[in-house]
């Protein structure tokens, strides 16, 4: 829930135009993934920034540096800062929050609000800059980091200090946003005390159903024989989406000779395993691996080629796609309890499952080949569950003018974390440096603690 925030304007001439001033807002957005990395958190940034740009206000994305990285399409600035290449292992650019050049561009941007969406590198370095421009710093939590912190680090002291970390770092913030209930309670499962503000995203797919024909056009690859149930996942390929239950849920209709056809779109770290027990439970040619599909409406055609969108997922706090089935009248399955679920009623605007195989077999086997039926529950569902990124943002805007006030009626306690002394010296030295010919000298030493950092990961982690 956010606050309201109402204006008072029936002002004319000047007046008229001092208020529509006032309501344009600056605001700096960061994170850690930016296409060409595409996920759920790096698309939530792009759709923030595109809707504050359209509607009237200014959006500037810092991001760490990419490998083919092109960002002159985007209708905003985004300015990247150095990277250190972990792709291999968690699949990602991790930055290396320091860049005297990146914190003039931010100064000369005359801020008003710091938005951080990951509350790693990215909160550290608006962390620095906080004590350069005194702005009101919101994060907004949007991933189970204990779940991708115990994958990617294996020892547990490791794990345990880079929780405390984190949280350390979320708890530096004027005012925390999660996207879900369930986020924010996973949030506070990790040791966070401090209030939260439930913010959903939205998605950047129109409700509507394409028409027969172009459906069926841009989702020919896929051989189906008539009133043979299609059920999709859409998502990174990896194990703690729910994907052995779908797998062996097919495996279980396949034994009672229940035909279907399963398509999963996406890429991730545990593509080829997923790949191969599927072989090893020998679903054949009724599963189908496309990879990922970066179209939109190619997407928004294999949703309204399917019948149902399987997604058994404790993992995501807010499932995005989900709405995107929404957003073509496609119902899903999803886990009771699960943060995609919230919002959910059993057999009205989706369908309900235990976290298990055998619950999702049953479900498919009964509920599953009904195909009106299906279509009434995903209709609902585009009424009650679809939300679209511009609603989302106007939302989210109306709550940046509350902070923005709060932030100047001194209303958030002043924080005084471990931290704080060192990321106000960085901010300091990044500002020195951001217009002094020392700028020039950085790289070498940058290079060098880039190195010595990426050493340790490797060694360590």
């Amino acid at each position: 829930m956010t606050e309201e925030y109402t204006k008072t304007a029936q002002n004319t001439g000047a007046e008229a135009e001092a208020a529509q001033d006032k309501d344009r807002l600056s605001v700096c957005l960061l994170n850690d993934s930016f296409p060409p990395i595409v996920d759920g958190v790096s698309n939530a940034v792009v759709n923030y920034a595109t809707h504050i740009t359209e509607k009237g206000s200014k959006a500037i994305v810092i991001t760490p540096e990419q490998p083919e990285a092109d960002d002159s399409g985007f209708p905003f600035h985004v300015y990247r800062y150095p990277g250190i290449d972990l792709r291999d292992s968690v699949g990602y650019m991790a930055g290396y929050p320091f860049s005297p050049a990146t914190a003039k561009r931010i100064k000369d941007a005359d801020i008003d609000i710091l938005h951080t969406h990951c509350p790693i590198a990215s909160t550290i370095f608006a962390r620095s800059m906080k004590g350069i421009i005194d702005r009101p710093l919101i994060l907004t939590y949007h991933t189970k980091f204990d779940i991708d912190i115990a994958k990617a680090v294996k020892n547990k002291v490791l794990q345990d200090s880079a929780i405390a970390a984190l949280v350390n770092n979320i708890s530096a913030c004027d005012e925390v946003w999660a996207v879900s209930n369930g986020a924010g309670k996973n949030l506070q499962s990790l040791g966070y005390e401090g209030d939260y503000i439930v913010m959903p995203n939205g998605v950047d797919i129109p409700r509507q159903r394409l028409p027969e024909e172009e459906t069926m056009e841009l989702t020919k690859e896929l051989s189906a024989p008539e009133g043979v149930p299609v059920y999709l996942f859409v998502g990174r390929l990896m194990w703690y989406k729910g994907i052995r239950i779908i797998l062996d849920a097919l495996a279980a209709l396949k034994s009672q000779n229940i035909d279907f056809r399963m398509v999963f779109i996406g890429g991730g770290l545990d593509e080829e395993e997923i790949k191969a027990y599927s072989e090893e439970l020998k679903l054949g040619d009724k599963v189908s691996f496309l990879g990922p599909i970066y179209d939109r409406k190619t997407l928004s055609a294999w949703y309204c080629r399917a019948d149902l969108f399987l997604f058994p997922s404790n993992f995501d706090t807010n499932g995005l796609v989900v709405r995107e089935a929404a957003a073509c009248s496609l119902a899903s399955v999803l886990i009771t309890g699960s943060c995609a679920a919230e919002g959910v009623t059993d057999g009205r605007n989706g369908y309900l499952i235990d976290e298990n195989p055998a619950s999702l077999a049953v479900m498919l086997a009964t509920k599953g080949r009904d195909r009106a039926q299906m279509r009434k529950t995903g209709e609902l569902a585009a009424d009650e569950l679809y939300l679209s990124w511009s609603q989302a943002v106007d939302m989210a805007m109306d709550r940046y003018r509350v902070v923005a006030e709060n932030y100047q009626a001194g209303l958030y306690p002043k924080k005084n974390t471990p931290l704080d002394g060192y990321l106000q010296f960085q901010g300091t030295l990044m500002d020195l440096l951001s217009d002094s010919w020392l700028a020039h000298v950085v790289k070498g030493p940058g290079a060098n603690i880039t190195d010595g950092i990426k050493n340790f990961i490797d060694t360590y982690l």
